[in-house]
């Protein structure tokens, strides 16, 4: 009886997936808003490391994992896969839960396979500073953790409500030498200009976008980075899912559905990225299923508008073909901050709207109520994000149950809830709320985009 998989150091892979070349079509490319054509690569060099631009757009299938950062991630990788049996038992279903076990990094999330990496590349192009912003402060921890491991400095513009609920998220940070700011900030003059009009403004990722970028193109020897969305981000992600295609290998079993939770859609992709590839490739032994999760506060596949917009508040990015929810948004302060986005990876999207991947939308309440079955069964506290794929997974779970089915379900267990204890005292005490994105909000942040780009629809 296997409870949990693990691999050796020396089965860790030495690649990273890159999804471009096996897409159903092609990527519909960054738009440069002021001359409405796709945007060159050398344009973002003012914002990101040349060598992660490449990876950006790169046709490479497979990408070389360098040795530097293999040898950070030995720190902790592989992670193991975990049987979920007692939750099994708890719920007397016939199928097989499987979750990959990503809270056991340092910054305790799936964050740092990206972080160590974009900080890696970052530090031999000779960059001395990098910004970012986190929401739920996953992100910034992991951003933080890579810059004190490779000497170079990190500076974290926090989303404001999250900076004030999870406060040892952001001591953390400080622990590992970064300078944290709370966004929306008197730091930047977009910061500056949102206080001004709402001096009690909670912060949204869009805006703490727009202030990291900011800073970073208003200082020497600095770039960007982000934890999520875009395509060099997702490839490094994809570590959890080559690690787990090797660990089903090892128990003889292959995943039916796999599920995840979705903010930026970096998580999740990086799990089931290398199924796809297998089911593209035709070597894959089951039709697998994919099943992506967010909040009804934040649904920005299942009710955002497939269109371009810009990826922050500002309009300092490029305009990015996904769902959308307006890059406006301020979503309700709920607790799954890594959550709390208006947009969504372009290739997620591209495969929602192909109908390759299925979305569901589930709210806070549900949700922590499937975090507490999980803990009282597998003993693990997830943090309030993938809580949301739990919800999915035991509702299939039941439903195998009802049917009969023998179905094996796996889901990506991204980071541990250990710093969101508030959101757990909140859920006990009853002061969760339920919060739904009304669909006319979304309606109007289409007629704004169309008002701010009339010729958008022509794209």
């Amino acid at each position: 009886m296997h409870a949990k998989i693990f691999l050796s150091e020396d089965e860790m892979p030495d690649k990273w997936y890159n999804i471009l070349p096996d897409l159903p079509r092609e990527l519909p490319p960054p738009i440069d808003p002021a001359t409405r054509e796709p945007i060159k690569p050398e344009a973002l060099e003012r914002i990101f490391a040349k060598e992660l631009i490449k990876q950006e757009v790169s046709q490479d299938r497979w990408i070389k994992i360098p040795e530097e950062v293999r040898e950070i991630y030995s720190l902790w990788r592989p992670t193991p896969l975990f049987r979920a049996r007692r939750l099994e038992k708890m719920l007397r279903t016939p199928a097989r839960i499987y979750y990959k076990f990503e809270s056991i990094s340092p910054a305790g999330s799936h964050k740092p396979n990206t972080a160590v990496a974009q900080a890696y590349y970052n530090l031999k192009e000779g960059i001395e500073r990098l910004t970012t912003e986190t929401g739920a402060g996953q992100w910034g921890s992991a951003l933080a953790f890579a810059g004190a491991m490779l000497g170079i400095d990190v500076t974290v513009y926090m989303v404001k409500c999250s900076y004030e609920q999870k406060p040892f998220r952001r001591v953390l940070m400080q622990l590992w030498n970064a300078d944290v700011v709370a966004s929306p900030s008197n730091r930047t003059k977009f910061g500056s200009e949102v206080l001004s009009k709402d001096p009690d403004n909670p912060g949204s990722l869009g805006i703490a976008i727009s202030e990291a970028i900011e800073d970073a193109v208003t200082h020497e020897n600095t770039k960007y980075t982000l934890g999520s969305v875009l395509n060099h981000v997702l490839i490094h992600q994809t570590i959890i899912g080559l690690e787990t295609k090797k660990q089903f290998e090892a128990v003889d079993d292959y995943p039916d559905l796999i599920v995840g939770c979705i903010g930026g859609g970096s998580s999740f992709s990086g799990l089931f990225w290398p199924f796809y590839y297998d089911k593209v490739s035709g070597k894959a032994p089951k039709d697998v299923e994919f099943l992506a999760t967010e909040s009804t506060a934040a649904p920005s596949v299942s009710k955002g508008v497939y269109m371009y917009d810009h990826g922050d508040t500002a309009r300092l990015t490029p305009l990015l073909k996904m769902h959308t929810l307006g890059h406006e948004f301020v979503p309700p302060p709920i607790h799954a901050g890594g959550l709390r986005y208006h947009g969504m990876a372009p290739t997620l999207c591209l495969l929602a709207n192909e109908g390759i991947v299925k979305v569901k939308a589930y709210n806070q309440l549900e949700v922590f109520d499937a975090a507490a079955m999980f803990a009282n069964s597998e003993g693990h506290l997830p943090a309030p994000e993938p809580t949301h794929a739990i919800k999915a997974v035991i509702d299939e779970a039941i439903r195998c149950k009802e049917t009969k089915e023998e179905k094996t379900i796996l889901f990506l267990l991204c980071g541990h809830g250990h710093f969101d204890m508030k959101a757990y005292q909140d859920y006990i005490e009853g002061k969760l709320l339920p919060y739904e994105y009304p669909e006319e909000e979304v309606k109007k942040a289409q007629e704004r985009l169309k008002e701010l780009y009339p010729w958008i629809g022509e794209l």
